[in-house]
């Protein structure tokens, strides 16, 4: 929660549903066959807007960091949950939302999350 920049965006051109760990393409493109081999896994799919706290003590610097802790909006299979908490403090979004979201935002650009 909290004032945040866009500190970096991760993934423009790769296909829709790429699969990414660490930030990186996995070379994978999510669907029901991957889903089901890998039922546990925390899906981050197509793109991802990495967020960076601008509050000290509250969403930056020491544990609570967003930038540190890896804190993303990206994209999540279709029929993922949204809306909810149910990752490690990220923003889920749907692939078509995550496009248009992505398509709108500069690197540095500053937004509030509000909870």
């Amino acid at each position: 929660r909290g004032w945040h920049r866009i500190r970096a965006r991760i993934g423009a051109g790769e296909p829709l549903d790429t699969v990414f760990r660490g930030r990186r393409p996995t070379g994978e493109i999510y669907g029901p066959e991957l889903e089901a081999r890998y039922p546990g896994r925390d899906w981050i799919l197509t793109r991802i807007l990495w967020l960076g706290g601008l509050e000290p003590g509250f969403n930056r610097y020491g544990p609570v960091d967003t930038t540190w802790r890896y804190v993303y909006i990206h994209g999540s299979p279709d029929r993922g949950v949204t809306g909810e908490p149910a990752s490690h403090g990220c923003v889920r979004l749907k692939t078509p939302d995550m496009i248009d979201l992505f398509e709108q935002v500069p690197v540095g650009m500053r937004l509030l999350i509000e909870a």
